[in-house]
């Protein structure tokens, strides 16, 4: 199974892009951090993901998600055939309150 689920925030959105078909595509940087538990020791995560929407998702993220909490599922996949590094794709997004971004997330409104 390919699933990520995860709260970030937007601190990047290029412009958004159109397909031949026209079908906007909107790539975006995400922000993370988190206290994880690993080997029963406490680990602080911090990382930056490059993500993209596509369709109707991606007009909304572009309005809206720029600086505010988030509460992202998607998939991993591979930036292009061949390559080994990766992008997440937004399948779903709901914007968090910032307590609730805190606490993992479970009060959003979704996008």
């Amino acid at each position: 199974m390919n699933r990520v689920l995860l709260t970030a925030e937007a601190v990047e959105c290029k412009p958004i892009r159109y397909t031949p078909a026209g079908i906007p595509v909107l790539e975006l940087t995400l922000v993370h951090e988190s206290e994880q538990i690993e080997g029963g020791k406490p680990r602080r995560i911090e990382l930056l993901v490059n993500a993209v929407a596509i369709g109707d998702l991606a007009g909304r993220l572009e309005r809206e998600a720029l600086g505010k909490p988030l509460r992202i599922e998607g998939f991993l996949a591979p930036t292009r055939k061949g390559s080994s590094r990766l992008r997440l794709h937004i399948q779903q997004a709901a914007i968090l309150a910032r307590e609730d971004a805190a606490e993992g997330g479970q009060g959003s409104s979704q996008m």
